[in-house]
């Protein structure tokens, strides 16, 4: 089969490589459409290391060979023996894989799973746009961690594709405001449109203009997404006391500067929450299917597979306000 296989970092070639073997309860899937995140370009680059040679992919949805459905993939291997997977914590597992990064993933012809981790995919939902409700699974898991309660206010720093998705989540959820806050005005364009009660540009003056919205208090709820210390320390500044903050962007820094006082003198709770478990998928599909979210705005780019190693690139440049690549396997 056809593979885009990285051989070391910054190193990634088409390749003819052997279709994977299934094993006793693993569904084949022959992939038509995949997504790239910001993990792929870490991995492609060595940031996060892997052995080699490598096939990267996690966001991934086809038909499965056997019997033709379409189906969406979780890449969030687990044991179902250890502790964590005993309590129902099967994200944590700690010896859980995922496809992609600690075994090959979606970007080649076809791709192995459970059948517990392959789901059906309605006829409403479009292949173009499906790979994206694995990003929706992290954020319905994320906010499942915080618990909106209809009226709260809840702000969401940082409006790129994840931000989006949890606009229209919190939004679902009955909070009200919410409020996106981001530099580009076209990000916060597509926010007013999918459901941002207001938008406000990052930056000096957006603390005032929170405080504006939520009657001096600050807000209940803040979601920080861009993983930048800077931003959760105008996250602190926004939040309300006895508010709450959840980590969403994955921060990587060692150190930084925050306003430690700030988290005790105003009592905040700061949670973070990690990919997502099995059972957020039929949930995130039906949110889809309903209409409450959607993905079709967040789709920016699509290109050929064969196209991998020029679209990763375009993660790590700042030409646009670009949203999800997906892959079409089929071109």
């Amino acid at each position: 089969m056809k593979a885009m296989v990285l051989r070391a970092p910054w190193e990634l070639v088409q390749d003819d490589v052997a279709r994977p073997r299934v094993t006793g309860g693993d569904v084949l899937v022959r992939v038509t459409h995949s997504g790239i995140c910001g993990t792929d370009f870490k991995i492609f680059t060595g940031a996060i290391p892997v052995s080699y040679p490598r096939i990267m992919g996690h966001e991934m949805v086809g038909e499965t060979v056997e019997r033709g459905d379409r189906v969406i993939v979780d890449p969030e291997l687990y044991c179902g023996a250890c502790f964590h997977c005993r309590i129902g914590q099967t994200h944590l597992c700690p010896h859980g894989i995922l496809l992609g990064r600690d075994a090959n993933g979606g970007f080649a012809d076809y791709v192995t799973a459970p059948a517990s981790h392959v789901f059906r995919l309605p006829a409403s939902i479009d292949s173009q746009t499906a790979p994206l409700i694995q990003v929706l699974t992290t954020c319905l898991h994320a906010q499942r961690q915080i618990n909106i309660v209809a009226g709260e206010s809840a702000v969401v720093l940082g409006l790129g594709v994840t931000g989006q998705l949890h606009v229209q989540l919190a939004k679902a959820r009955g909070a009200s405001p919410v409020i996106g806050i981001t530099r580009s005005a076209e990000k916060r364009a597509l926010a007013d449109t999918l459901g941002a009660d207001l938008t406000i540009p990052a930056g000096d003056g957006a603390v005032e203009k929170i405080r504006e919205a939520t009657e001096g208090r600050g807000a209940d709820v803040i979601i920080e997404t861009t993983g930048v210390l800077p931003s959760v320390a105008s996250g602190i500044a926004m939040a309300r006391s006895g508010g709450r903050l959840l980590l969403f962007g994955i921060i990587t820094a060692k150190e930084g500067a925050l306003p430690f006082y700030d988290l005790y003198f105003k009592e905040l709770a700061l949670m973070s929450a990690r990919v997502a478990k099995t059972e957020d998928y039929p949930d995130s599909i039906d949110l889809v299917e309903r209409g409450i979210v959607r993905l079709d705005p967040l789709v920016s780019d699509v290109m050929p597979l064969a196209e991998l190693k020029t679209a990763i690139g375009r993660l790590g440049s700042d030409s646009g306000p670009r949203m999800k690549i997906i892959l079409d396997h089929r071109s």
